[in-house]
């Protein structure tokens, strides 16, 4: 059986190479597609309740809860980042983020957090039903969700630029992410988990992001491309339905990208017709919503 693997190589980038941003919630995407390359192989089914692999670990976590409902944002189980609830985007939400260098390192994160509404009811982001599926995945097929991703997506769609960084650790072409905090810049630094996980937060430049969307197109990492991109759910943003780990244009085919959080913002849209990419990163969370609302036509 396959074991757990967590030593993660040290990076060094090509020289003259675009500088790797934090896409935030953008890797999403990555998490979405690395358990269904597992739910391809048999590994795991779109059925499969969380509870089933989680045994004792997070009681609160209803029992009907499944892989898809996680995917479509619909499993209502408690968020330790609610982005329901009323909160700045400067404030220290997850602890002691120097502890989170490991998905099972989550679990005291995710625990205690009571059911919203029942599982298919409606939709309802959650980041912690993402970190919950990168456990999930972990624990189905013994391989660690770090490597998961790189071996069935990052690798899959030939991407050289996009890895997970620890933030304390960071190459020195890396960005470092800023928010303004009493009076002045500071770096993010403690207020993101050392390293990413299934929720989002890996590191990647504009160019991989294009070669990305080629790929997944192209069925260079999973075959059901349609069934990821079919629109499932309507969301309350207005212009936008979801499908499993994107998001969707409400008017057209155009699937999304996006994230956002302290010292972070993201977005990339790609129109499978033409073959059109928009990506905008920033070090800053308010930094690449001008272009980004330009670019995609809803700037006033």
């Amino acid at each position: 059986m396959n074991t757990l693997r967590s030593a993660l190589p040290r990076l060094t980038f090509p020289p003259g190479e675009p500088h790797p941003f934090r896409i935030a919630s953008g890797s999403k995407g990555f998490t979405a597609l690395a358990v269904l390359s597992l739910v391809a192989d048999g590994v795991l089914d779109l059925a499969t309740t969380a509870r089933s692999l989680l045994g004792t670990d997070l009681p609160l976590v209803a029992d009907d809860v499944t892989v898809e409902h996680l995917l479509t944002h619909t499993s209502g189980i408690g968020d330790y980042l609610d982005e329901e609830a009323d909160r700045e985007i400067t404030d220290y939400l997850v602890g002691a983020v120097h502890e989170l260098t490991n998905t099972e390192a989550f679990l005291p994160l995710l625990d205690g957090h009571p059911t919203k509404f029942r599982a298919g009811k409606r939709f309802g982001y959650s980041n912690g039903g993402f970190v919950l599926l990168a456990l999930l995945a972990e624990r189905a097929s013994g391989i660690g969700y770090h490597d998961l991703v790189r071996d069935r997506v990052l690798r899959s769609a030939g991407l050289t630029r996009t890895d997970f960084l620890r933030s304390d650790e960071l190459p020195a072409d890396a960005a470092v992410g800023y928010l303004p905090i009493d009076g002045v810049d500071r770096s993010n630094i403690f207020h993101l988990p050392v390293l990413a996980t299934g929720d989002g937060g890996i590191h990647s430049t504009a160019t991989d992001i294009s070669t990305f969307w080629r790929a997944l197109f192209a069925g260079a990492i999973v075959d059901s491309v349609a069934d990821v991109v079919r629109p499932r759910y309507d969301t309350p943003h207005k212009s936008r339905r979801y499908g499993l780990g994107f998001w969707l244009s409400q008017s057209t085919d155009t699937v999304i990208l996006t994230g956002w959080d302290a010292g972070v913002s993201f977005e990339s849209t790609h129109d499978p017709h033409t073959g059109t990419t928009h990506t905008v990163l920033s070090n800053t969370s308010p930094g690449a919503w001008p272009l980004a609302r330009h670019l995609d036509g809803t700037s006033p």
